[in-house]
This record gives structure tokens, C-alpha cells and sequence, in this order.
């Protein structure tokens, strides 16, 4: 697919599944991007949809996903639902030809990623999945420092995710980010699929890797405690420990190198920090107010042909078949 040619023309997008996410950490993002405008939502749910779109200031809403799609205003598509409906809109959004940017992850399964991403690739049209962690500030702070060599030669990365059960989770009602049958592993499916695709990003693919996973608690029909181990490409390991009825948080990730170690959290706005024989340095990055907007930034310029974007079809892909590994151990 060509260029899109943005000096001339403004990208009209459509949201499928405009909930929590796209309120705060998303929606806004494509409204403030120059030569984008959020020009409609869908939701199931007519009066919620209408609702939004008044409340965001957006021309239409729909309560049917094909009539958003298939509208001949709308340019691009952002799907916005949970993961186990992606696959179903993906293939509706390739079929109509339009650019598309699917929510993390990007489909349960490896083998549902790849269907989606082979719709894309054959009609040759830009997808882009939303690991936004991978164009915020921090994070590409990170990154200069590695490839600077400013702690030497890596040799390997460790993350430690823990939480205390939630108040939802103690509670009994349903929450779906904890229903096997859409995320068999629970908040891992939701929340370290971030970290293991940032890993990707600033260490290089993965080559192998494994997992355990178990329920612990026994308060959701989901899995509540992961660990697993993999090695890149280059040859850095990695470990991994995700534990969601732990009595104490923590976020910590530690990549060491041959002169030094690099800090940081995936999650949490704590201060990045670079620890050699010769100095230490500690900063603060502030996320802007709308998580996304440089995920959302970078769409732009990758769609006028100015950067290949940090988040593709091609690289969620990947971090889908590191989940599988871990989870299903495929």
C-alpha cells in the first residue's frame, strides 16, 4: 500500500470499542495528532456510544462495527476491544483495506496473531498493535543508553511483577481480564505481554523460551502466578515472575551488563536508573497525560513515509508467539 499522503489529506479514524482504555490513555491521542481526526466510535451499546462521541466531541457513533468500517468517511481503524474479538474485526478491517491499529495483545493466540497479521501483509496495508511503551520517553531513554554501550556488553534481563489480589478479585464479580476463556493466564495475558515486547525492542528477538503457570488463590477461573525464562537472539538471557496475590507490589526491572546495570519499572513512573564503576544517574520521565500519544504520533509518521513505526503487525506478532511459548509452551 502506498504512502499516505497527510499534507493533503486528514486520516479520518473510527474506534471499535471505545471503553476505559480509549477515555483517557488512547481516544484523545488520535484527536490531538496533527493530520488525524477521531471521527467515530463503536460500541454495542447504542447509548453508550452516542454517549462518548458527545462527550469526546466526535461527528458519529455507531452500535454495529461493520457500518463503522465500511463507512466511506472513515480512513483507519483503532479496535479497542478485548483480545479475544480482535481477530473477528481484524479480518473485517483488512477486508475493507483500511490501516488498522489493534490493542494489546493482539490476539490470545499465536495462531490467531498470525491469521491477522497475514490478512494485512497480503493486501500489503499498515497494521500497527499498541505496545505503546515502546515510543514513550522513558523507555527510548533506555534504549539510547544500551545502544550507547553505556553498561557494556548485556548479559541479562530480569523482571519481577507482583500485586496484591484486587478488591474485584476478592469480590467474586466477573472481571474478564481474569476469564480463562479470553485470557488463560489473567492479568499476565494483560499486562506482561507490555514488558516482554519492550524486552523485544531494547534487547533484540527472542529465540527460545519457556514458562509455568498455575492458579495459586483459586479467586478466578484464570492462572495467577507466571515465571519463565528465554534467551535472545544475541545471546542475553532472560527471567520473568509475574504474581497477582502477593501481599506486597513491585515492578522492578534489571537489565546488567559487563559495566553496569540499568533500572526501571514497566508500570510504575518510578525514576529510570544507570548504575556504573564511574557514576550513577537517576531520572524522572513523566508519561504525558495521554499514554499513547507518541505511539500515536509515530503512526502518522510512518503512514508519510517518515519512520518505520516501533510497533508493527510484524513485531506484535512476535511477542504474541513469546506469550504462547510461556503460556501454552507451543
Amino acid at each position: 500500500m502506498e504512502n499516505i499522503d497527510l499534507k493533503s489529506k486528514i486520516i479520518r479514524w473510527g474506534i471499535i470499542g471505545c471503553g476505559n482504555v480509549t477515555e483517557i490513555k488512547s481516544g484523545p491521542a488520535y484527536q490531538k495528532t496533527e493530520g488525524f481526526e477521531l471521527s467515530a466510535v463503536m460500541r454495542r451499546d447504542a447509548l453508550k456510544s452516542a454517549d462518548y462521541a458527545k462527550r469526546h466531541g466526535i461527528k458519529k457513533s455507531y452500535s454495529d462495527a461493520d457500518n463503522l468500517i465500511n463507512d466511506p468517511e472513515i480512513d483507519a481503524i483503532y479496535i479497542a476491544t478485548p483480545p479475544d474479538s480482535h481477530k473477528f474485526y481484524g479480518l473485517k478491517v483488512a477486508q475493507a483495506g483500511k490501516p488498522c491499529c489493534i490493542e494489546k495483545p493482539m490476539a490470545p493466540t499465536y495462531e490467531d496473531s498470525l491469521v491477522i497479521y497475514n490478512a494485512f501483509k497480503e493486501k500489503d496495508i499498515p497494521l500497527f498493535v499498541a505496545y505503546y511503551r515502546r515510543s514513550l520517553p522513558r523507555f527510548t531513554q533506555v534504549k539510547k543508553w544500551l545502544d550507547a554501550n553505556e553498561i557494556g556488553d548485556i548479559r541479562y534481563i530480569s523482571w519481577n511483577l507482583s500485586a496484591p489480589a484486587s478488591d474485584v478479585d476478592l469480590s467474586g464479580n466477573y472481571n474478564w481480564r481474569t476469564d480463562s476463556k479470553i485470557a488463560q493466564s489473567g492479568y499476565f495475558d494483560d499486562l506482561a505481554s507490555h514488558g516482554l515486547d519492550l524486552f523485544v525492542h531494547l534487547l533484540g528477538a527472542i529465540k527460545d523460551v519457556s514458562g509455568f503457570t498455575i492458579n495459586q488463590q483459586g479467586l478466578y477461573t484464570a492462572n495467577d502466578a507466571v515465571t519463565a525464562s528465554w534467551v535472545h537472539e544475541s545471546g542475553i538471557t532472560g527471567t520473568g515472575s509475574w504474581n497477582f496475590g502477593s501481599g506486597i507490589r513491585e515492578d522492578h526491572v534489571q537489565i546488567m551488563g559487563s559495566k553496569g546495570k540499568i533500572e526501571f519499572s514497566v508500570f510504575d513512573e518510578n525514576p529510570i536508573r544507570m548504575s556504573t564503576k564511574q557514576s550513577q544517574i537517576e531520572l524522572v520521565i513523566k508519561h504525558p497525560e495521554n499514554v499513547q500519544l507518541y505511539h500515536v504520533e509515530n503512526i502518522r509518521e510512518h503512514l508519510l513515509g517518515n519512520m518505520e513505526h516501533p510497533s508493527s503487525g510484524a513485531s506484535g506478532l512476535h511477542t504474541s508467539w513469546i506469550m504462547d511459548k510461556i503460556i501454552r509452551n507451543i
